[in-house]
């Protein structure tokens, strides 16, 4: 690797962004030190567990990170990840990459990378990449928050839906959603007399997904998911859902006898 270290007590995160005269720098921090590269054709940045032999370690006193996790170098006139260990790297988006994987490229800006590691331990690596202007993003520190793009649900829907995901919003450990006949036995007990069965619990479900897919949110179709496709329809609602707080937790005050 040729490169310049940079003090890691100077940056102690890159998620507010870097800049650097040269476009298309790369820069690197874990734990107890940081990188910084310039591009050029070649050039390789090694990570993981053996210090003497890596560029930048991570996961030193962890037996289950490998030697030599992985690879960053710069070809095609960009930086990619290629994973060298025996373990997945988990990336933004519920993205894996594991050793069997064509390398990653990675775009201008802040990529976090994390190795799972024993007794539930992750060891994060994060990486920034300059873009071709050599700057970083704007700081947006003074301006005003955008709300997050909420749905518009009925309440027979949120009623429904919230019936479905309410081990989510109770944070159950690997929370599923309800199964259809459930969700109808206690909407008949919520809405005794309104003609709740499992029909209409589809019905009033596939309704909500069916506007989600309409407005580009992935996952919402079976088309999009490959079997067995099981619950994860209904997940992929909850949690999109979840992440834009059209639902949340304190929903669950629709639910009587909830305590």
């Amino acid at each position: 690797m040729s490169g310049t270290r940079m003090n890691a007590r100077t940056y102690e995160q890159l998620l507010g962004g870097v800049t650097d005269p040269v476009p298309g720098s790369l820069f690197a921090l874990a734990l107890s030190q940081g990188l910084t590269v310039t591009p050029a054709p070649g050039r390789e940045l090694r990570f993981g567990r053996n210090r003497p032999q890596v560029d930048l370690c991570i996961g030193e006193d962890d037996l289950r990170v490998s030697r030599q996790t992985g690879v960053i170098s710069h070809r095609d006139g960009g930086w990619q990840v290629a994973n060298t260990g025996r373990l997945p790297i988990r990336l933004p988006g519920d993205q894996w990459l594991f050793p069997e994987h064509d390398p990653l490229p990675l775009v201008p800006g802040y990529t976090p990378m994390f190795v799972r590691g024993t007794r539930g331990r992750e060891h994060v690596m994060e990486v920034y990449v300059i873009g071709p202007d050599g700057a970083c993003p704007p700081s947006l520190f003074d301006a005003v928050t955008q709300p997050p793009k909420r749905y518009w649900l009925t309440p027979d829907e949120k009623l429904v839906l919230v019936v479905l995901g309410q081990r989510y919003f109770a944070q159950e450990a690997f929370a599923q959603p309800l199964g259809r006949k459930q969700v109808a036995e206690e909407m008949v007990e919520l809405q005794p007399g309104e003609g709740w069965n499992e029909k209409k619990v589809d019905r009033t479900i596939a309704a909500v997904r069916l506007r989600l897919h309409q407005d580009g949110v992935p996952g919402m179709t079976k088309e999009e998911l490959v079997e067995p496709i099981g619950n994860m329809l209904n997940h992929n609602l909850i949690q999109a859902l979840m992440s834009t707080s059209t639902l949340a937790p304190s929903d669950l005050k629709l639910l009587d006898g909830w305590d």
